[in-house]
């Protein structure tokens, strides 16, 4: 990508943001939030944050 091109993208990325209202935004960034994957499952895959789980899991059933 050329350097007038990705002015022209940074530029158009940030004029799109500017125009969003803000509740908009607030939305959209809550959205992100909540779809995002758990800090065990990015970091350490599926299998350390089923364990993690199973885990929670039984100590939330002594309780």
């Amino acid at each position: 990508m050329k350097t007038n091109d990705y002015v022209k993208y940074m530029t158009q990325t940030i004029v799109k943001y500017a125009d969003q209202p803000k509740e908009e935004r607030r939305r959209l960034r809550l959205e992100k939030k909540q779809t995002k994957a758990s800090f065990w499952y990015r970091w350490f895959g599926i299998l350390p944050y089923v364990l993690y789980s199973e885990v929670k899991r039984k100590r939330r059933r002594r309780h």
